[in-house]
């Protein structure tokens, strides 16, 4: 019953799909819609894989600065599998905030900021354990460390000396070590000091009746003589009577000087009513988080002035009615919700009915049938053959299963136990792959948290690309000849990426297709009839061309007879007749063979 009973506060698993790995939220509020459904708000807690690689790298080089500081070893003599599971351990806070149904809570986990004073093994022993360090803000893709890290290190702890022997004098300059303020044994009594304040009070009312701008954030008296009563007149009090060694005529006569009584005023009265109210809403919005309030709403504003405030701010009434206002809210809300456990079926669930697999990765109508029908393929996580459950897992090509411990493992943690091939790599220095692209490609399925297919083995092989063919047709042939001012390969071919503007080539294309069909030249001519092609033989007729005879010997090889054609137009290439000379368009020129 208290495993299923989620309270604000609480960190816990909510699933979003049925393939993902959970997600990791820690429960703001819980509210009933109109629909008598429960919402719980939640800030949104990031995994590794869920951030981009250049940001990955600046959290490593976080970790090893850290490390470097605190002189201690972050990562003891780890091995390449709990160097993996480690990752998978580490989260980022984010002050996003998101609303998500209720019944979407697939349990509990335990979520702390890194404490370096722990050993990182402490992490792994515990189940549905996870740590921090970094603030991921999504909108605009940064890390930035955490205001409430644990400040431990020797930047941040005192060196205490030794202690001093007994007659050892203390070489130290005090005057650098303390300023003093304030002498206990003064030669006034303690009713002699109280009257000196009341004097101080008194003038601080009078200095806020002559001052316009404390008229008007003051009309009362009274509100004037409470402001004159704060802390700040009694410090300066004080310390006026501490600088003129407890003379009390000297000190009455600094308090009123040549040019008018003094006038001192803290953060709360030099704040406008329009400065608070921008403060009131960047607290509401941001909680304590003071540098995001003085960036995002009073920029004109120092740190320290914002800090001070708030305190003040702590004191008055205004604090007290939003705190009650806050505590009436509360209680109307729901303090926790009660969720019974999820017993659906994952749809990634391989059906083993009959004895037969099912379908993988939700490839419907398509049965996994293993090479080896003995074995069957193996988990791609722990290499286990044998399992009384089994889930799909990575994209439907790659046909790649979990066993039942493995999928628990992948979506609380959002990983594999063992480091694949190309994490392997990575972990432990290994002599480069022959094949560059072979590499690249690993490494490419590793980013983007596709599994590398596994055939039964612990090794590992890499899923080939499948080959295409790029065919071209003949209009785009012909357009390459015709458009070559626009269409500039040599250009296109050393910029792959920037697009052809097609558009252009259409538009020159049609142009020069208007040309070829209005020149006469170039246009297509009828082929002339027998008759005519016979007349013009009769009236040009063919001259036998003279032979040049030799009588052959053993010496003189027998040459052949050498024929000369007159060239009355351009052969082709390949010394055929081109399309003219059948359709009449120029002479005709006759073969004489013997």
């Amino acid at each position: 019953m208290a495993a299923n009973m989620y309270r604000v506060g609480d960190y816990v698993y909510f699933e979003n799909s049925s393939s993902n790995p959970y997600l990791i939220r820690r429960i703001e509020e819980l509210n009933k819609t109109a629909t008598g459904n429960v919402e719980a708000k939640v800030v949104c807690f990031y995994r590794r894989r869920d951030i981009s690689n250049t940001l990955i790298m600046l959290a490593d080089k976080h970790a090893k600065e850290i490390e470097e500081e605190s002189e201690t070893t972050i990562e003891p003599d780890l091995t390449d599998k709990q160097k993996h599971q480690l990752k998978h351990r580490e989260l980022f806070l984010s002050r996003q905030y998101e609303s998500l149904p209720a019944t979407h809570i697939r349990g509990k986990c335990s979520v702390a900021l890194l404490n370096e004073t722990e050993s990182v093994l402490s992490y792994l022993d515990k189940e549905d354990t996870f740590f921090y360090s970094l603030v991921y803000d999504p909108s605009v893709k940064t890390l930035l460390a955490d205001k409430g890290e644990i400040r431990v290190g020797p930047r941040y702890q005192a060196d205490i000396p030794e202690m001093l022997s007994e007659g050892e004098s203390d070489e130290r300059e005090q005057s650098k070590l303390e300023v003093k303020v304030w002498d206990p044994n003064s030669p006034l009594t303690d009713r002699q000091i109280d009257q000196f304040l009341v004097v101080a009070r008194a003038v601080g009312t009078f200095a806020r009746a002559l001052d316009c701008s404390s008229s008007v954030r003051q009309p009362s008296l009274h509100m004037s003589a409470a402001a004159a009563s704060r802390d700040i007149t009694l410090f300066h009090a004080m310390d006026t009577l501490y600088r003129h060694s407890y003379d009390l005529s000297s000190a009455i006569s600094v308090l009123v000087p040549l040019g008018g009584p003094v006038l001192c005023r803290d953060e709360m009265e030099e704040w406008s009513a329009s400065e608070a109210t921008l403060f009131e809403e960047a607290l509401e919005k941001y909680g304590k988080d003071f540098n995001d309030i003085r960036q995002d709403f009073l920029p004109w504003k120092s740190l320290t002035s914002i800090i001070e405030y708030y305190y003040m701010w702590k004191t008055t009434d205004r604090y007290v009615q939003q705190k009650r206002l806050k505590a009436a809210e509360a209680e109307s809300k729901l303090k926790q919700v009660y969720i019974p456990t999820y017993s659906k079926p994952n749809p990634n669930q391989i059906s083993t009915s009959n004895g037969k697999p099912g379908a993988v990765n939700g490839a419907v109508g398509t049965t996994f049938q293993p090479q080896n029908p003995l074995l069957g393929r193996a988990c791609e996580s722990c290499y286990a053959t044998q399992s009384h459950q089994w889930y799909s897992w990575g994209p439907p090509n790659m046909q790649c299963r979990l066993c039942a411990t493995c999928w628990l493992y992948w979506k609380k943690y959002g990983g594999l136990k063992m480091p694949t091939q190309s994490e392997e790599e990575k972990l432990s220095p290994s002599p480069p792959t022959e094949d560059p692209r072979v590499r690249s490609h690993m490494s490419r399925q590793a980013m983007q948290g596709m599994p590398v297919r596994n055939t039964g083995s612990p090794k590992s092989a890499v899923k080939t690309r499948q080959a295409f063919f790029l065919h071209t047709t003949y209009f785009t042939k012909f357009a390459r000849q015709v458009c070559k001012n626009t269409l500039r390969l040599r250009q296109a071919a050393r910029r792959p990426f920037v697009p052809i503007n097609y558009a252009a080539i259409r538009a020159e294309y049609a142009d020069r297709h208007a040309e070829l069909s209005g020149s006469p030249l170039k246009s297509k001519s009828t082929r002339k009839p027998l008759a005519c092609i016979i007349g013009y033989l009769e009236i040009h007729p063919s001259k036998k061309p003279s032979v040049i005879r030799s009588t052959p010997t053993l010496q003189t090889p027998t040459t052949k007879r050498m024929l000369t054609t007159p060239n009355h137009t351009t052969l082709s290439i390949l010394g055929k007749r081109n399309y003219s000379h059948h359709n009449g368009l120029g002479e005709l020129t006759c073969c004489v063979s013997d």
